[in-house]
């Protein structure tokens, strides 16, 4: 059974770029994968010579190719549209009015656009099903899909929130991110304690002093 759905790929996508929230790319993100791999694997034997590294030993030869693929197949697959991931849902029987679902502490490994550092922390997803709920395993699972991508903590948590309000047609989502930025850790200030926390309040979630998003803080601060 197929674990992607290029289509919903494709849809969610273009209803990202109606918000304007989509992840900036060009036409090249339609190329096909052989030749991204042969691209990159060229332009990265070409920056590690001029940093001084000679590619004919036996330990450095094959890693632009393993670069490559690792940009294309890994860490940046989010920007393929191949490869969001299918979220089936099913008719909601279980909640109703004001009824959360919360799913806490979703790893999260992203990277940050300006350095291409990574981003390392939590997500949070909460929303209240309408007539559809998705399996929770899709909320992790859209979560990763746009966390592969060279991104803004904040771009990346609107853009899950609203995926999964598309996907789910309910109006009502919120997503908390708490991540430690490695960019911020590993070189400028070299700040290893700090950490970004970001939140998207879609709907009733959004209601200036509304119980709900107090709740669901609640919830997850609770340990």
């Amino acid at each position: 059974m197929a674990k992607n759905n290029p289509e919903l790929g494709r849809e969610v996508n273009k209803y990202l770029d109606t918000l304007g929230i989509n992840t900036p790319i060009t036409e090249m993100v339609k190329a096909d994968r052989e030749e991204k791999l042969d691209r990159i694997t060229d332009l990265t034997h070409e920056m590690l010579e001029v940093l001084g590294l000679d590619l004919t030993d036996d330990s450095l030869e094959e890693t632009p190719l393993r670069v490559a693929k690792m940009y294309v197949d890994e860490i940046f697959s989010g920007l393929r549209y191949d490869t969001f991931p299918k979220c089936t849902t099913v008719e909601n029987k279980f909640s109703s009015n004001d009824e959360f679902v919360l799913e806490k502490n979703i790893t999260l490994y992203s990277d940050c656009e300006h350095h291409l550092r990574p981003i390392i922390g939590h997500a949070h997803i909460a929303y209240i099903p309408g007539k559809k709920v998705l399996g929770l395993s899709k909320l992790n699972r859209v979560t990763q899909y746009f966390a592969q991508r060279p991104q803004v903590q904040e771009r990346l948590t609107q853009q899950i929130a609203h995926a999964i309000a598309y996907i789910t047609d309910s109006k009502n989502v919120m997503v908390v991110i708490d991540a430690g930025h490695t960019c911020v850790s590993q070189r400028g200030i070299k700040d290893t304690q700090s950490t970004t926390v970001t939140a998207t309040c879609l709907g009733v979630f959004g209601e200036s002093g509304g119980s709900l998003r107090k709740e669901v803080m609640a919830n997850i601060n609770r340990r």
